[in-house]
C-alpha cells in the first residue's frame, strides 16, 4: 500500500521539477490570458482613442505591440467560427466549426456549434450547461500546452457566451464558465467538466456580485463629450422592452422585468464587468500564473457584441461600452500585476468580427446599403427550381447564405451534382443585391488565394458546408431595420485590433497585414511548444522579443 502512494507522488515531483527548470530556462510567462472583445471593429480602437485612459487598451498599445492591419481571412465572420480560428490557428476549412448553428446533412437538422446532449449542466437545472468543445475538430494552443506540461499547466476558459468559454479553451481544459442570465445571475459549466463547481465559483454566485449590476446605466462620462458616435435619440437603435426610446439612462432593475431578467445585462457594458468580476475570481481560486508551469486563462467579452446588435456601431451606447470595457482591461491588468508579477503575463486582445454601420443609417448618408428580402427571393427561387427541374424537394436546408442540396433529388434530375449546382449559380447571380455566387464543386476544384473567392474557400468544410454559397452585397443584411450584425467578408467585418504586451513580446506596431490565425502560432512559439494540430497561420516573429 505504501508503495502505490509513493510511486505516484515521486512521479509528479520529478515531473514537476523538469518542467520547471525547462520553463526558467525558456523564461517562459507564468500566464497566458487571451481575450476576445466580441464584435470590436478596428476603428474602435482608434474612434475612442482619446477617451481611453492610460492603463487599458494604451497600456496594451504604448508597452506591447500593436498589428493594425489584422484581418480575418474567412467568411463567415461570425462568434463561433471567429472564437475557434483564433485559438487554433486555422480557419473553418480546418477546424470545422463553420457557423454559430448549421446544418448537419448527416443528422438532417441544425447543430450548434458547443451542443453536446451526451453531458449534464453543472450549476443549474436548465440545458443551458450540455455543452462542450466536442464539434471543434482541431487543437488549441491551450490543449498544446497542457499537453506539453503534462496536464501541469492550467486552462480556464470564462465568457457571458458558452461559445466564447468553451471554443477557446479547447479540448483539454480544467474548466469553463459561462453566464445563465434569466432569474438565476450565475456562472455554469458541464460534466464535461466537472460534476460540480469549484467553492469558489459558488462563493461568487451567492455573493450580491451579478444583482449589484442591476441599476442605472448612463453614461460614464458627460454625455455631450461623447463626439465619436451620433445622437443618442436616433431611429437607428432597437432599446428595450418597457422604455420608449433608446436614450440614456436606463433603469436596469425595473427593465428587467421584462427583458429577460439577469440577461438584460448581457446587452450593457456591464456584462463585460462581471466577466472581469470572475475572471479576477478565477486568477486567485485557481492560483493561476503562481508558479513557472505556464497557465492559460481565455477571457471574452460577449456584451459589447449584444449592444452591437441592439444599439449598433454609431451610437453613444457601444461608445460608453468601449469606454467602460477600457476602465475593467486597467483593474484587471492591475490585478494581474499583483497576482502574477508586473512583466511574468503575456496578453493578447483580438475580436472574434467586426461589424457593418446600420444599413438604414448609411443609405440616409447616401452610402449604397439595404436589407434583402428573403421571402421573395426564396419564393421566386422555389418557382426556378421547379420549372427547370420538375422536383419540389430538390433543397434539403438554406442557412448560413448556403444552400444544401437533397442529393437523392438530384439524381432524380438526370444530372450530375455539379450541373445542378452550376445551373442554380447562373440563376442566383442575377438575383436583386447578389454579389457573388459559387458552387461547392468550385470549392473543391480550384485554389484560390485572394479576394472573396479565397476568403469562402477557406472557410469553407468538405464535411459540413453546403453545394451554393452566396454572398450579398456589401452593406446588405438579413436584419431588423435598427442595430448591426456581421458575418461577411468584407473590410468592416474582418478588420479587427490585434494587441500583445507583457513578457516576451516587443515594444512596437505594424501596419503590414496580419491574420486571425496567427495569432495561436505565435503563442505557441512564445511558449515553445507544438503548433495547434490544425494550424495554418504563421508565427509573427516580429512581434516576439
Amino acid at each position: 500500500m505504501i508503495r502505490k502512494i509513493i510511486i505516484p507522488v515521486l512521479t509528479v515531483i520529478v515531473c514537476f521539477s523538469a518542467k520547471a527548470q525547462t520553463i526558467n530556462t525558456n523564461e517562459n510567462p507564468k500566464l497566458v490570458v487571451g481575450i476576445v472583445v466580441d464584435q470590436m471593429r478596428y476603428d474602435y480602437l482608434t474612434r475612442f482613442y482619446n477617451k481611453f485612459g492610460e492603463d487599458g487598451f494604451k497600456r496594451m498599445i504604448n508597452e506591447g505591440f500593436n498589428c493594425k492591419n489584422h484581418h480575418f481571412n474567412y467568411i463567415p465572420t461570425k462568434t463561433g467560427p471567429g472564437h475557434a480560428s483564433v485559438f487554433t490557428g486555422t480557419t473553418p476549412k480546418y477546424h470545422g466549426i463553420i457557423a454559430n448553428d448549421w446544418y448537419d446533412k448527416y443528422e438532417k437538422k441544425m447543430v450548434y456549434c458547443a451542443e453536446d446532449d451526451s453531458v449534464q449542466s453543472v450549476g443549474t437545472e436548465s440545458s443551458d450547461g450540455q455543452m462542450s468543445p466536442r464539434r471543434m475538430q482541431t487543437t488549441t494552443f491551450a490543449d498544446e500546452n497542457r499537453l506539453f506540461t503534462q496536464n501541469l499547466g492550467k486552462t480556464i476558459g470564462i465568457s457571458i457566451k458558452d461559445r466564447g468559454a468553451i471554443l477557446p479553451a479547447g479540448h483539454t481544459a480544467n474548466a469553463a464558465y459561462w453566464f445563465r442570465g434569466k432569474s438565476e445571475g450565475k456562472f455554469i459549466s458541464s460534466t464535461y467538466y466537472m460534476n460540480e463547481l469549484p467553492n469558489w465559483v459558488t462563493s461568487f454566485n451567492k455573493s450580491k456580485t451579478v444583482k449589484s449590476y442591476l441599476k442605472d446605466w448612463n453614461t460614464l462620462q458627460n454625455i455631450e463629450t461623447y463626439t465619436e458616435s451620433g445622437a443618442d435619440l436616433n431611429e437607428f437603435e432597437g432599446g428595450f422592452r418597457g422604455k420608449e426610446t433608446a436614450t440614456f439612462p436606463y433603469d436596469l432593475k425595473k427593465l428587467s422585468k421584462i427583458n429577460g431578467g439577469f440577461d438584460i445585462l448581457k446587452a450593457t457594458p456591464y456584462g463585460n464587468s462581471l466577466v472581469i468580476d470572475f475572471a479576477i475570481a478565477a486568477l486567485k481560486g485557481e492560483a493561476l500564473g503562481k508558479d513557472n508551469i505556464t497557465d492559460v486563462l481565455t477571457v471574452s467579452f460577449s456584451s459589447t457584441d449584444y449592444v452591437g446588435h441592439n444599439f449598433g456601431v454609431n451610437s453613444k451606447e457601444v461608445e460608453d461600452t468601449y469606454i467602460r470595457l477600457d476602465k475593467d482591461l486597467e483593474r484587471f491588468f492591475k490585478v494581474l500585476d499583483a497576482e502574477v508579477g508586473k512583466g511574468e503575463y503575456t496578453v493578447f486582445l483580438t475580436a472574434d468580427h467586426g461589424a457593418v454601420d446600420v444599413p438604414s443609417y448609411l443609405r440616409k448618408m447616401q452610402i449604397p446599403a439595404g436589407y434583402l428580402n428573403n421571402k421573395e427571393t426564396k419564393a421566386k427561387f422555389a418557382a426556378f427550381l421547379m420549372d427547370t427541374f420538375g422536383v419540389d424537394n430538390l433543397i434539403e436546408n438554406i442557412s448560413n447564405d448556403q444552400i444544401f442540396l437533397n442529393h437523392e433529388a438530384v439524381k432524380a434530375t438526370n444530372k450530375t451534382l455539379s450541373e445542378v449546382e452550376a445551373i442554380i449559380v447562373d440563376e442566383l447571380i442575377n438575383y436583386k443585391n447578389v454579389y457573388k455566387v459559387y458552387a461547392a464543386s468550385t470549392m473543391h476544384n480550384n485554389d484560390f488565394t485572394s479576394g472573396m473567392e479565397e476568403l469562402l474557400q477557406k472557410g469553407y468544410s468538405q464535411k459540413r458546408s453546403g453545394d451554393v454559397l452566396i454572398i450579398a452585397n456589401p452593406n446588405y443584411i438579413s436584419y431588423s431595420k435598427t442595430g448591426s450584425t456581421h458575418g461577411s467578408g468584407f473590410k468592416y467585418d474582418t478588420h479587427v485590433p490585434l494587441l500583445l504586451f507583457g513578457k516576451g513580446i516587443k515594444h512596437g506596431e505594424t501596419l503590414q497585414k496580419t491574420v486571425i490565425p496567427d495569432i495561436a502560432p505565435t503563442i505557441s512559439a512564445l511558449l515553445g511548444i507544438s503548433f495547434p494540430n490544425g494550424t495554418t497561420g504563421a508565427p509573427l516573429e516580429f512581434v516576439l522579443d
